[in-house]
């Protein structure tokens, strides 16, 4: 039998928790419960620092919100969890995640080395649990419990935390963001990290375009919101909704190259509304994703230059010769 206090005290997080998740879908609404039950059970939730909820599913980008949206939770613990402990409660919290529809389950070989590659990648998946340690120290992998290896080469590690900085709400615990926000500076490197990264995602669906049962739209859809997500980052320092976002780099392009644009963009917003194998639309995504961020980096570049030109110069104080200040006594 549970301990009063303990269902005391999950009511209690329960009811402060919901009464932050108004204008969010009810699907996320009873995972995200769920979750707190769980982690009170399992852990207590004395050793929870801080919950966020970032992504799509907060209510400032709920137009966001689609078929093919998950719900993105980081959950920082105390140090004094382990790793160990971490490991063996997160298959709770995948079960969780296929109870609620964000995750499918499918025992079929092909499916599992699909969800060893979204482990790997850390995409679609709907939690991340890390330590208070990882995160003031920023370490990427340890955060979002991704491949090492693949974190450090390709993946755009300061835009991915700066978006979840400025789009993030706290649902439970402390606020840590500012921890780390002076860390957090975004290179012309993380640029070609995200291009290179979002670029094999891409080929990736088209490469697995014929066997439609692994849904390789999806991975295409979600190749082209990070793409657009990173540059808007890397231009404005803000979070808008995909549809404003859109609207910002169909003006990027010339006017001559702006109705073959805004077609794309539609078609894209429409198929994460109602995601069908289009091989059209795949086969336009690489170009398409290359064009995002060359924009995006030809408009800093254009920012900085014009920055620099508003700077005032120098005042340097006039030299007045001597006799104009002649001496009275």
């Amino acid at each position: 039998m549970l301990d009063t206090s303990i269902l005391e005290s999950n009511k209690d997080i329960k009811d402060k928790i919901s009464n932050k998740l108004n204008g969010i879908k009810e699907q996320s609404r009873n995972f995200i419960k769920d979750i707190i039950t769980l982690i009170n059970k399992e852990v207590g939730v004395n050793k929870v620092l801080s919950i966020l909820l970032f992504g799509s599913q907060r209510t400032k980008n709920s137009k966001d919100v689609t078929i093919v949206s998950d719900c993105d939770l980081l959950i920082i613990f105390k140090d004094r969890v382990s790793n160990h402990h971490i490991k063996e409660i997160e298959k709770y919290f995948i079960a969780l995640e296929i109870k609620h529809k964000f995750k499918e389950y499918d025992d079929h070989f092909s499916k599992k080395v699909l969800g060893v590659i979204n482990q790997t990648t850390g995409i679609f998946r709907s939690h991340f649990l890390t330590k208070k340690k990882y995160w003031e120290s920023v370490i990427f992998h340890k955060i979002f419990r991704v491949n090492k290896v693949f974190s450090s080469i390709f993946a755009p590690r300061k835009i991915v935390l700066g978006n979840i900085l400025i789009n993030s709400s706290i649902l439970y615990g402390d606020d840590l963001r500012e921890d780390i926000r002076p860390t957090i500076q975004i290179t012309f490197q993380e640029m070609l990290r995200s291009t290179v990264m979002n670029l094999m995602i891409s080929l990736f669906a088209i490469a697995i375009s014929f066997l439609r049962n692994l849904n390789p739209t999806k991975y295409q859809l979600e190749a082209i919101k990070w793409a657009l997500k990173a540059s808007n980052y890397y231009c404005y320092r803000d979070s808008e909704d995909l549809k404003t976002i859109t609207k910002r780099f169909i003006l990027f392009e010339k006017n001559r190259s702006q109705k073959k644009a805004r077609r794309f963009f539609s078609d894209f917003l429409q198929l994460r509304i109602s995601p069908h194998n289009d091989m059209g639309f795949m086969i336009r995504c690489p170009i398409r994703l290359i064009k995002i961020h060359i924009k995006a980096i030809l408009f800093k570049k254009l920012i900085k230059r014009k920055e620099k030109l508003r700077l005032p110069s120098k005042y340097i104080e006039p030299i007045i010769p001597d006799h104009s200040f002649p001496l009275r006594f």
